[in-house]
């Protein structure tokens, strides 16, 4: 073999090594249920088993409800991928969610991360549905009603606080709509959630729906804030 033929030889070797070092390093499987399949991509070889099942088990507890109950239409296809190179908690983009196997190394009870994610997925909102705050609200919200382990993650709302804002999101905008659908206004979040998703939101939705403005509301929340 001349010295042209070995160098070529050991490349094609490099290269099927560096192709197996990937493979190896990434797995992949899928699970249907209930006309739902999930793909599960663990970039993490060391990702604790028990917890991959832990969130394999919530999704198909959540996400099939959280459709039936907000968006029958929403993807039947999803991908979690657990992304060593992701330094946040989790991210969804269409119909993929990205977690931080970092994050769940340090809280592996954090389970219902999945449940704010895929109603994401189920939101299916597009560009420009209305105010960001408004979508994470209504995520966390969704967490807050439909969360499989939240006592074990010591996930809770905060109880209101002078300075918060409805445009906080998250948490603090969650406990709002959880406030409203106590006292008074049951069904106000599905309302909410489906006009972003028809793109039929405006600052006059409120109104609309609860003949009060949206500062009239959160003025009304925070001179009471008890759920």
């Amino acid at each position: 073999m001349n010295k042209f033929a070995l160098r070529a030889l050991s490349a094609a070797c490099l290269l099927f090594l560096s192709s197996s070092v990937l493979v190896s390093a990434q797995e992949k499987e899928s699970f249907k249920k209930k006309g739902n399949t999930l793909t599960f991509i663990t970039q993490d070889a060391n990702f604790s088993p028990a917890v991959k099942a832990r969130l394999i088990e919530t999704f198909f507890k959540v996400y099939p409800e959280l459709k039936k109950q907000f968006n029958p239409n929403a993807a039947k296809e999803v991908t979690f991928v657990i992304d060593t190179a992701y330094k946040g908690v989790a991210a969804t983009s269409g119909t993929i969610v990205s977690f931080s196997p970092v994050w769940f190394k340090k809280h592996p009870e954090d389970v219902d991360v999945v449940t704010h994610e895929v109603m994401h997925i189920v939101q299916a909102y597009g560009e420009n549905a209305g105010p960001w705050y408004i979508t994470e609200g209504i995520a966390d919200y969704v967490r807050y009603v439909y969360g499989v382990d939240n006592a074990g993650a010591k996930w809770t709302l905060p109880n209101y606080k002078e300075g918060q804002k409805y445009e906080n999101g998250y948490r603090v905008t969650a406990r709002f709509f959880a406030w409203m659908e106590k006292h008074g206004y049951a069904g106000i979040v599905k309302k909410i959630d489906k006009n972003m998703r028809d793109h039929t939101y405006t600052d006059d939705t409120w109104k609309t729906l609860t003949t009060k403005t949206l500062n009239e509301l959160w003025s009304s929340y925070i001179a009471d804030p008890t759920l």
